[in-house]
């Protein structure tokens, strides 16, 4: 019942993050739980000790464990239980409850991160995935290999971005958008060419 006060004090106090589609409650920062569940993490940094449990950070206060944002710089061993993948050119961030976090690929752990420029962050929705195409006038395996690569030649012309090479061939800042044009000029090539794309 809504008319509850536990309830009125559960919508007081969490708040639904909409942003890039993730869609998931998590309490407000300062919100004081007494007990954390037995799958937290402390973490340390810089001379303090934080704790991570279920995607939400701690830190110890009066009364029990404070709802905080970590700071820059905490490397944490594992991704939160839910998170929303997004990209900045190549690169992969992971985002949950206003926080970024990146791999580290020599440290094999994440880092929390500096969000990374709104404008240039594309959702891992937003990018193609591999294409698939189907022959819709009887190609043969050999001639569906040669339309594919000549489509692959023609779009890395159109677009500059070439999947074969590292990064796409493209700056960081590009090669997301860079990926998408160049998926989006092979599907024209190949619908062109007679084949259903997906």
């Amino acid at each position: 019942d809504v008319r509850d006060p536990h309830y009125r004090d559960l919508f007081r106090d969490w708040s639904l993050d909409r942003r890039y589609d993730h869609n998931h409650y998590y309490p407000r920062p300062g919100y004081v739980v007494r007990d954390l569940s037995r799958h937290q993490r402390t973490i340390r940094h810089r001379n303090e000790r934080y704790y991570f449990d279920g995607g939400i950070w701690y830190q110890l206060g009066p009364g029990g464990y404070v709802v905080i944002r970590p700071p820059i710089g905490v490397l944490v061993p594992l991704l939160p239980p839910f998170y929303t993948t997004i990209w900045f050119g190549s690169v992969p961030y992971y985002y949950a409850d206003g926080v970024y976090y990146r791999w580290l690929e020599d440290e094999r752990t994440y880092v929390v991160s500096e969000p990374p420029p709104e404008k240039q962050v594309v959702p891992d929705s937003a990018i193609p995935k591999e294409l698939y195409i189907y022959p819709k006038q009887g190609q043969s395996k050999e001639q569906q290999d040669n339309d594919r690569y000549e489509c692959h030649r023609w779009a890395t012309e159109q677009t500059g971005f070439d999947p074969t090479q590292p990064g796409g061939n493209v700056s960081t800042e590009q090669n997301t958008a860079k990926h998408v044009e160049y998926q989006r000029a092979m599907k024209a090539c190949l619908e062109a060419r007679g084949y259903s794309v997906q």
